[in-house]
């Protein structure tokens, strides 16, 4: 599988999955830990493992910071509804976290845009609908061509912020 590093520069990685929810997604990773394994996926879990409550950014920028530094190919979060996992994991460079709820999204997440992280909402989809998603997710390639240009120009907007910033 191709990935790209935070300075876009492109790579071929084994597929590995990094996996990380909070207190409301922590059942629902722990399902997609395993549907993924008997995938034979490798799987790099980040927690949470409780249902004790605990910060989502803590865990989407541990998941964020294993795919952008390519020691996963791609990575996968859940909260209650996803949206506060693609808000956090998106503040680390080089990550492109889509929160989808329908295996469109998901498709066109990875064609369209090269998302890198997926976001769920465990209280939002049923399980099975969940593993159809991910499934969808990551066996959808990136389909370059007009979409690169436009990766490329998110990625222009990430360097010169973290430039400003610096």
């Amino acid at each position: 599988m191709r990935g790209a590093n935070r300075k876009g520069e492109v790579t071929i990685v084994a597929m590995k999955i990094a996996l990380g929810a909070d207190h409301a997604g922590f059942e629902l990773k722990d399902k997609i830990k395993q549907h993924l394994s008997e995938q034979g996926i490798e799987v790099q879990d980040e927690g949470t493992n409780t249902a004790d409550s605990v910060d989502y950014p803590d865990f989407a920028r541990k998941v964020a910071e294993t795919v952008a530094d390519q020691r996963a190919t791609l990575g996968v979060l859940v909260c209650g509804t996803g949206i506060g996992m693609a808000i956090s994991a998106n503040k680390v460079p080089g990550i492109r976290a889509a929160n989808c709820d329908t295996v469109f999204e998901a498709q066109m997440s990875r064609e369209h845009n090269d998302a890198n992280v997926l976001a769920l909402g465990a209280r939002i989809l049923k399980p099975e609908a969940a593993m159809e998603i991910v499934d969808s997710w990551i066996k959808t390639n990136f389909a370059g061509g007009r979409h690169q240009r436009r990766v490329e120009k998110i990625h222009e907007i990430e360097e010169q912020e973290v430039k400003r910033l610096s």
